[in-house]
C-alpha cells in the first residue's frame, strides 16, 4: 500500500490516503466494535463461517485484530519511505534491462532498507501492545485468546497484582528491546 501510493497517482488518491489514517486518528474502541460486527452476524461474517473461517472469539481474532491496529502505521512509515526513494533509481533500472518487479527488488527495497525495518519495528511494538482491539474481536479467554495487555488487565481484575506487574514489566522490556534494536540499526550498529 505504502508503496503504491508513493508511486502511482490515481483518482481518489487523496480519499485512499485519509481512510489508511483513519485507524490512528479515530476513537479505537468504535473502530474495534465495528470490526465486531463486520465478522459477526454480517453478510461477510456469514460468509467466512460458511467457508469455515471462524474470526470472532480465535486465535484468528488476535491476528486480524492486531493487523487492523498496526497496519495504518506501516503503510504510513512505508509511504514515507518509498516517498523518499528517487524514482529515478527504478527508471535507470529498467533502462538497463531489469523489469519493474527486478527494479523493485534490486534498487527500491534495498534503497528502503531502513525504512522497512523501522516499519516493522514499530508495527510489532505496536501489535505487543494491542489491547482494545484484541479484547472486544478476540474475546480474553484465559489461555486462549490472552495476550500480554489481556493478561495484565485479567491479572488486575482479579486482584493478583503479582501476575499483572510481571505481564506489564515483560511488555516494558519488549517495547524497549525493540527501541533498542530499531536505534542500534538506524545508528549503523
Amino acid at each position: 500500500m505504502g508503496y503504491a501510493m508513493a508511486r502511482f497517482h490515481f483518482p481518489g488518491k487523496s480519499v485512499i490516503k485519509s481512510l489508511m489514517d483513519l485507524p490512528i486518528a479515530f476513537p479505537e474502541l468504535v473502530l474495534r466494535l465495528c470490526l465486531l460486527l463486520l465478522f459477526g452476524q454480517t453478510p461477510v461474517g456469514k460468509a467466512m463461517e460458511e467457508a469455515g473461517i471462524r474470526v470472532v472469539f480465535t486465535k484468528l481474532g488476535i491476528v486480524v485484530a492486531q493487523i487492523f491496529t498496526a497496519l495504518p502505521y506501516a503503510a504510513r512509515i512505508l509511504y514515507s519511505t518509498f516517498e523518499s526513494v528517487n524514482p529515478r533509481y527504478e527508471l535507470v533500472s529498467r533502462s538497463l534491462g531489469y523489469g519493474e518487479f527486478e527494479s523493485f527488488k534490486n534498487v527500491t527495497i534495498p534503497l528502503a532498507r531502513n525504512g522497512l525495518f523501522a516499519s516493522t519495528v514499530i508495527t510489532f511494538a505496536r501489535s505487543m501492545g494491542a489491547f482494545g482491539a484484541v479484547l472486544i474481536l478476540a474475546g480474553g479467554s484465559y489461555m486462549n485468546t490472552e495476550t500480554l495487555p489481556i493478561t495484565l488487565y485479567l491479572n488486575i481484575s482479579y486482584g493478583n497484582i503479582g501476575m499483572a506487574i510481571t505481564s506489564g514489566i515483560v511488555l516494558v522490556v519488549l517495547a524497549f528491546l525493540a527501541i533498542l534494536v530499531f536505534e542500534k540499526v538506524e545508528g549503523g550498529l
